[in-house]
């Protein structure tokens, strides 16, 4: 049985991944007016008091809503709001295996900008952190940008910022080990949609030499008009030398590929005619823009994907649940990129000297020391630069 057919009657079986669980055993009189009437008023009227104390009172303080609107799910496309419950309740899952942290999916059924943003705005009172997923570029740049501005809670695009704080850690470590320096690399990202955009924002945060988006229009250079607000502003950031032409001419002498885009899109050929030491970040799932072996036998020094089945997996698993528990940890108002920078840091650190070698760079999914170790970081990025609402990181 093949993993889609074995994952279909694994979900029949289960009958979804998640459920409440009650903290509190109600079994006498005493136990229910404790938990509800009439002793619960009480933390109701402290709470309209200092509406802070939702956090102490309430499960809020770990608490994460998962949200999308169906429209770019997976490899999957605009499947809608119904269809990705599957994929919400699965995230939820991974935020309580491996940070513990409570997560309750909630797919709304809309595509517009405005009634999205108003339906998040107005349930943000019962959640710690927003989680967006698998929203449509461009609409999720703005719902995110909106929400950011409203809410006084972190409100986290994950395919934008998850995706790009483990490429960037990933980037990191292929760096240590070739003996590269960030400043010296010319990187080209072929699909300047969500996840490539802010992976290149994030890069240039971090302090890359130079990036190349390239789109299926070709090259972006700050010389054209882009339909795409997204499109045009990145272009003002990249392309130092408004090289034009497509994804072959952009690989010409760089050192880097990162593929967010679709399968097999770049040829041996292309690798060869990169710098020396090239690494290959094919991440398009479930078949990406070079499969392993191929980039391999044309010279890639360093290959990552998205799969599990190949070493060096890009995998966001490694940056959410952490950088959630590190904003939740200290009452985070935002996730900035002063956090997303810890956490990349963070990850690249979870893999010792004495680890490191060309097929491990990132450490392993299941590692669950990963997760506190990104959140601790997190947490005091956080109370560094401003936003947490508590002065004492407690991880």
């Amino acid at each position: 049985m093949d993993i889609m057919q074995s994952s279909l009657e694994k979900h029949k079986e289960w009958k979804g991944k998640i459920e409440v669980v009650s903290r509190t055993k109600i079994n006498d009189r005493e136990s229910l007016s404790n938990a509800y009437t009439p002793g619960v008023a009480q933390p109701c009227l402290e709470i309209e008091k200092d509406p802070s104390l939702s956090y102490e009172l309430t499960r809020r303080h770990n608490l994460v809503a998962v949200i999308t609107d169906g429209t770019a799910v997976l490899g999957l496309g605009d499947i809608g709001a119904l269809a990705a419950m599957p994929v919400m309740e699965g995230k939820c899952a991974l935020f309580k295996e491996f940070a513990d942290v409570d997560a309750f999916p909630l797919c709304v059924n809309s595509k517009d900008t405005d009634e999205i943003v108003n339906t998040i705005a107005n349930i943000a009172y019962s959640f710690g952190g927003i989680n967006l997923e698998d929203i449509a570029a461009p609409r999720c740049f703005e719902i995110e940008a909106r929400l950011k501005e409203r809410l006084d809670i972190p409100v986290f695009h994950d395919d934008q910022h998850g995706t790009a704080i483990v490429v960037a850690a990933a980037l990191l470590n292929a760096c240590r080990v070739a003996g590269k320096k960030l400043e010296d690399l010319e990187i080209v990202i072929n699909g300047a949609g969500s996840a490539g955009i802010a992976i290149a924002k994030h890069l240039l945060s971090l302090g890359v030499g130079n990036i190349l988006m390239v789109d299926l229009c070709g090259i972006l250079t700050s010389d054209e008009h882009y339909d795409n607000p997204a499109h045009n502003e990145i272009a003002s950031r990249t392309n130092k030398n408004k090289k034009t032409g497509k994804l072959a001419d952009a690989v010409k002498g760089a050192d880097v590929f990162i593929g967010v885009s679709k399968p097999k899109l770049l040829t041996p050929e292309m690798i060869q005619s990169m710098n020396e030491k090239p690494f290959v970040f094919a991440m398009a799932n479930p078949t990406p823009e070079i499969m392993p072996d191929l980039a391999k036998e044309a010279g890639a020094y360093i290959v990552g994907t998205g799969r599990s089945d190949f070493p060096n997996q890009i995998n966001n698993v490694v940056a959410f649940p952490g950088v959630f528990k590190g904003a939740l940890a200290v009452r985070a108002k935002d996730i900035n990129e002063a956090m997303k920078m810890a956490a990349t840091r963070a990850i690249a650190d979870c893999v010792s000297d004495d680890k490191l070698t060309p097929e491990f760079i990132l450490p392993d999914a299941f590692d669950r020391s990963v997760a506190y170790a990104v959140a601790k970081a997190v947490a005091q990025a956080a109370i560094d630069s401003g936003v947490a609402g508590l002065a004492v990181n407690p991880l």
